[in-house]
C-alpha cells in the first residue's frame, strides 16, 4: 500500500525584491514528502535551503507554484490561517533553543498548550509526559541557565512535541552542541520518527548529522540538485 503524501510542492518559486534587485531564491521546486519520513535538507549558504524550510513550515508563502500539506493548499491561506496550521499540525526546533530564560523547563514546554487554551492541570500533565519522553523527568523546575546545552535542546524538543504534531521541523538542531551531545539529540529525533511516527524535516550543514535521516535532499542555486535515500532502516 503506497504511503500517503504529507507534503507536495509543484513548481515552487520564491523571489525577493523586484526589478534589477530581484533575487530568485527558489527556481521551480518539485518535492513530495510522505508521512513518517525523516528528511535532511542540505546545501551551502545561499542555496535556498532555508527559504525552502520556511515555506515548508508555513512561515512564508511562495511567489508561484502550489504547496499542498495534507491536502490543504497552503499558498491560498492567509497569515492567520497559516498560523493556525502551524499551531495545530507542526512543531519547530531551532539551533538557539529559543527558551524563555526565567521560566522553568515545565513552563517552557507548556507554552504551546497555553496558547491553545488548555486548562492548567492538563498542561502540567502533558508537559511532564513530554519532558519524560525526552529523558528529563527530573528537570521540570530548572531554568535554562541551570541546564546544559543538550538538556536545553531536549526541553525545546519536548515543547515542539507536546501538542503531538504531525511534522517536526528542525533548523540546525545540533549547531550549538558538541559531538557527544549531538549524537544524543539525533538519536532522540530518530526515536521520535521511528517509534512515534513523527515526520521529521531537518536542515543541517553537517554530513554526520544528515546520516541520521532516511533521505537527504541537496539544494543548490534554488533547485534540488540531488535527492537520495540513505541506508538507515
Amino acid at each position: 500500500m503506497p504511503q500517503q503524501a504529507l507534503i507536495d510542492l509543484r513548481g515552487i518559486t520564491k523571489t525577493y525584491g523586484s526589478g534589477d534587485a530581484a533575487f530568485e531564491a527558489l527556481c521551480g521546486i518539485d518535492l513530495t514528502i510522505t508521512r513518517g519520513e525523516f528528511v535532511a535538507v542540505m546545501g551551502p549558504s545561499g542555496s535556498g535551503k532555508s527559504t525552502l524550510m520556511n515555506l515548508l513550515g508555513c512561515l512564508d508563502t511562495p511567489t508561484s507554484g502550489s504547496y499542498s500539506f495534507q491536502g490543504i493548499r497552503v499558498e491560498t491561506l492567509n497569515q492567520d490561517q497559516r498560523s493556525l496550521l502551524r499551531r495545530h499540525a507542526l512543531g519547530f526546533i531551532f539551533q538557539g533553543f529559543n527558551l524563555l530564560a526565567r521560566t522553568s523547563a515545565l513552563e517552557n514546554v507548556e507554552l504551546p498548550l497555553l496558547y491553545r487554551g488548555y486548562p492548567r492541570k492538563q498542561r502540567h500533565q502533558l508537559a511532564r509526559a513530554a519532558l519524560a519522553s525526552v529523558g528529563l523527568p527530573d528537570k521540570e523546575r530548572n531554568t535554562p541557565a541551570e541546564l546544559s546545552g543538550g538538556q536545553q535542546q531536549r526541553v525545546a524538543i519536548a515543547r515542539a512535541i507536546v501538542t503531538n504534531p504531525h511534522t517536526l521541523f528542525a533548523d540546525e538542531p545540533t549547531g550549538n552542541l558538541d559531538s557527544k551531545t549531538t549524537r544524543g539529540i539525533m538519536q532522540l529525533l530518530r526515536h521520535l520518527n521511528s517509534d512515534l511516527g513523527i515526520t521529521v524535516i531537518m536542515v543541517t550543514h553537517e554530513d554526520s548529522v544528515a546520516t541520521y535521516a532516511r533521505r537527504i535532499i541537496h539544494v543548490m542555486d534554488g533547485l534540488i540538485e540531488a535527492d537520495e535515500e540513505t541506508d538507515n532502516l
